[in-house]
């Protein structure tokens, strides 16, 4: 009977998810994330950021940004790749630290398993009292996108989920 009824629910779940294009399971999947960490290094008085992008995901977001066909996973592609992710990112990640905002440097990407991660950094930043992020990443093309955020100052680690439609979060210390 148990086996059963495993058997129905599965069943339930896949024509469920096969009905919605963002969750078909088949081809997608039913959640759509990002994470993005920031790290306050105070001897280098740098931000320092990584955010990690399902490549599929990110694959489409960029096709539709950038009107041209895109593959991170080929190294041939790596220059026109890492500049597209820099400026996106840029355009879709703000931060301000102790109410002035600050400006991305690009420092690179690399794909880990199904990911992209890419790194960033803020220099000149001495101490931090309040962190102020906007967060859209991914918003254009996934109703359901979450975006979390971790971010760690004096080795106090705060977390955050951003949600679309949802952009703000703030951190204080």
């Amino acid at each position: 009977m148990a086996t059963s009824l495993v058997k129905w629910i599965i069943a339930g779940l896949i024509f469920i998810f096969s009905q919605n294009k963002e969750t078909d399971i088949t081809t997608n999947h039913p959640f759509y994330v990002s994470v993005t960490e920031i790290n306050h290094n105070p001897k280098d008085k740098t931000l320092e950021i990584s955010c990690k992008i399902f490549i599929n995901d990110f694959e489409t977001v960029l096709e539709k940004t950038f009107n041209s066909k895109v593959d991170l996973n080929n190294a041939k592609y790596k220059e026109a790749n890492d500049k597209m992710i820099s400026q996106y990112i840029m355009k879709h990640f703000l931060i301000a630290v102790d109410g002035r905002p600050q400006t991305l440097q690009f420092v690179g990407c690399e794909n880990k398993a199904e990911s992209v991660w890419s790194y960033f950094q803020v220099d000149n930043i001495p101490s931090v009292k309040k962190i102020d992020i906007n967060s859209n990443i991914l918003y254009e093309s996934f109703e359901s996108e979450i975006n979390i955020l971790h971010v760690t100052v004096g080795g106090n680690r705060q977390s955050v989920e951003v949600t679309n439609p949802n952009t703000k979060a703030s951190f204080k210390w």
